[in-house]
């Protein structure tokens, strides 16, 4: 498929996520099949302001391509702004809209899923940056506010008639969050009802899920969110059987505990060691989901503070709960 002039040659996605898909993150999980990666959502307001902190969650990771950046915001000029100023820092290939994030401190300002609710303000945002960016435009949508505001293919035909080149749809409401059941007859309707390529999100938490969405919607991709929490292999497994091969086995937990390490390291040379091996306290635990008896390392983990602490924790994590 392709992304305005932009070739897309996977059919799996890694989603944009707050405070998870940083560049390390990101390396990990192309390194093992999501042919598509993102930033996590940015502020646009934050980029016009020239905000430092904001201006290093642009940063890809050493060959990362295609890359698209994520901006959020429900300013028609500041996002064009943004959009400009991203493209520019990054050197990205696509400029992603967030307009389906369902964060109350991102609705309250009218950002995010909150478009949902005033979908020609949603257009007239998605035109603007559209006007602006030098390289295509994305837009990535819920299935509504509410179940008394199902508005997806309103929306997604008023975003194609703006300009954007491709539309992610997550099948939940804002409402549900990331609670009960994705819908995906919804993003069946998104993609029957636009000619722009489109991308199904939510409830991928197997690898047969992948296959299942793709074939139940008809979408040109399928983008994984919370199903790689500490699990990147879902991507090998999912591409496996998009290709008709034996699903591949998880790896052994000293191979899964190397890469989580490896992922800490990258982060730690990118944003410093302090930063990286406190956010990465969740990843080790997610990455040990599972595994049985591993409480105790779980609470070793959330005191780390270094990198040394996670080499002994990882020492102690392969020699006792293989």
């Amino acid at each position: 498929m392709k992304i305005g002039t932009v070739e897309i040659s996977s059919k799996l996605a890694l989603a944009p996520m707050a405070g998870v898909t940083d560049a390390a993150f990101r390396q990990i999980c192309a390194e093992n099949g999501a042919g598509y990666t993102c930033t996590e959502l940015i502020s646009s307001k934050a980029l016009c302001y020239g905000d430092k902190k904001t201006q290093a969650l642009l940063a890809p990771f050493p060959g990362e391509r295609p890359f698209a950046v994520q901006i959020f915001g429900s300013d028609p000029s500041c996002m064009a702004e943004a959009a400009q100023i991203a493209v520019e820092l990054s050197g990205a290939d696509i400029v992603d809209i967030n307009m389906g994030c369902p964060v109350g401190k991102v609705v309250k300002n009218g950002d995010g899923s909150a478009l949902m609710k005033d979908p020609e303000k949603a257009a007239r945002i998605a035109e603007a940056v559209v006007r602006s960016s030098p390289v295509p435009v994305t837009a990535k949508i819920r299935r509504g506010w509410d179940m008394g505001n199902l508005n997806a293919v309103e929306v997604a035909r008023l975003l194609e008639q703006a300009g954007v080149s491709a539309i992610a749809v997550h099948g939940r409401t804002r409402v549900q969050m990331y609670g009960g059941q994705a819908d995906w007859n919804s993003i069946r309707e998104v993609k029957e009802a636009v000619s722009v390529p489109v991308i199904a999100n939510g409830d991928i938490f197997k690898p047969e899920d992948a296959v299942r969405i793709l074939e139940r919607t008809g979408a040109d991709m399928a983008m994984i969110g919370r199903g790689c929490f500490g699990n990147p292999w879902l991507f090998t497994q999912a591409k496996a059987l998009l290709e008709g091969l034996p699903l591949p086995p998880l790896p052994p937990l000293d191979e899964r505990c190397d890469t989580v390490v490896r992922q800490i390291e990258l982060s730690a040379a990118a944003r410093g060691e302090r930063t990286a091996v406190l956010e990465a306290r969740r990843h080790y635990c997610w990455y040990l989901k599972g595994i049985p008896h591993a409480g105790y390392y779980k609470e070793q983990i959330v005191r780390m503070n270094t990198l040394e602490d996670v080499y002994t924790v990882t020492k102690g994590i392969k020699r006792d709960l293989k």
